[in-house]
């Protein structure tokens, strides 16, 4: 099998007592793939790597599995993979907590304007931060959440303790969290002091944060993402943070990551991640062993724990 992602030590060590493992050890390019794909029965990849039709072909009739180190899997070519009977599996549900707790991390840091004030400090600038740096608190705060699944519902959780008015939008029709009221998409940007984004890329989500979405938001909104880059338009995203109609934005994903424009990263008003979501030695490893338990499962010929292709 081939490890495309710099897989935690947690998964290469389940899957070495029983496989052939080529790890690269990092992010793979093209000329590694081309030389170690052929004849793999098993890719483990990353949402940063692109598995489709191209690479399938590469790696030929042995693969039987796309194991994504990862809860998206946007970056898999789900028909191909389906015409070739290749399943496909995630790692939900062990990042939950993480992300979430960078969710709300994201919504202190722009709201209190942290990044400013840090490079201030740095930058030998301090002068009056009272007067300069006035941000916003969380408390009393209406915070609308858009999408309420694994990872919106701990976000809810966690805000219980900053006596917040909470809104959340969905498509699903379970039960809210306590004390949460359900509106529709465009009142619920329209009312929200802070908007947190925790739905899948689809064509249904992509560039749902547009020019009209973000005209909806009250002047000095803050836009937080810790879920696909592409969800929000990022020429948007930048023409209003520059008139500052959006407040603030705190974002951990980006449509072409890890390239982000010069006028984005240039924007005061903004608190930039390396996509962190899940970045803890606990999560990491707990992924990492789910990425390999599902290789392990379907090589063994039993359900995985996580699929995404039945």
């Amino acid at each position: 099998m081939v490890v495309l992602a710099a897989l935690p030590a947690a998964g290469i060590d389940l899957l070495r007592p029983r496989f052939v493992v080529e790890a690269r050890g990092e992010r793979a390019d093209t000329g590694w793939l081309e030389e170690h794909a052929p004849g793999s029965v098993a890719l483990v990849s990353d949402p940063s790597i692109q598995v489709g039709q191209e690479l399938m072909d590469a790696v030929g009739t042995s693969l039987k599995v796309v194991s994504n180190f990862g809860v998206g899997y946007d970056n898999i070519d789900l028909d191909a993979a389906r015409a070739r009977g290749v399943r496909a599996t995630n790692t939900p549900g062990v990042l939950t907590n993480a992300t979430a707790e960078l969710a709300v991390a994201l919504m202190l840091a722009a709201g209190r304007r942290i990044a400013e004030a840090d490079a201030m400090v740095r930058g030998c600038r301090w002068t009056e931060p009272e007067a300069d740096l006035l941000g916003r608190e969380l408390a009393g705060a209406t915070v609308g959440l858009v999408g309420l699944g694994r990872i919106a519902r701990r976000v809810a959780e966690l805000l219980r303790c900053f006596d917040v008015q909470l809104s959340f939008t969905s498509r699903s029709n379970g039960s809210p969290p306590p004390g949460a009221e359900r509106r529709e998409f465009e009142d619920l940007l329209a009312a929200s002091d802070f908007v947190s984004l925790h739905v899948p890329l689809t064509a249904q989500t992509r560039h749902m944060i547009d020019a009209r979405a973000l005209a909806t938001m009250k002047r000095g909104t803050i836009l937080v993402n810790t879920s696909r880059g592409a969800v929000v338009d990022t020429t948007a995203l930048i023409d209003a943070l520059r008139t500052r109609h959006l407040g603030a934005a705190g974002l951990d994903v980006y449509e072409d990551e890890p390239h982000l424009p010069d006028e984005l990263r240039e924007l005061p008003n903004t608190v930039l991640l390396p996509h962190l979501g899940s970045g803890t030695v606990a999560t990491r490893n707990a992924m990492a062993r789910l990425c390999a338990e599902n290789v392990i499962a379907i090589l063994e010929g039993r359900e995985p724990p996580t699929p995404v292709i039945s």
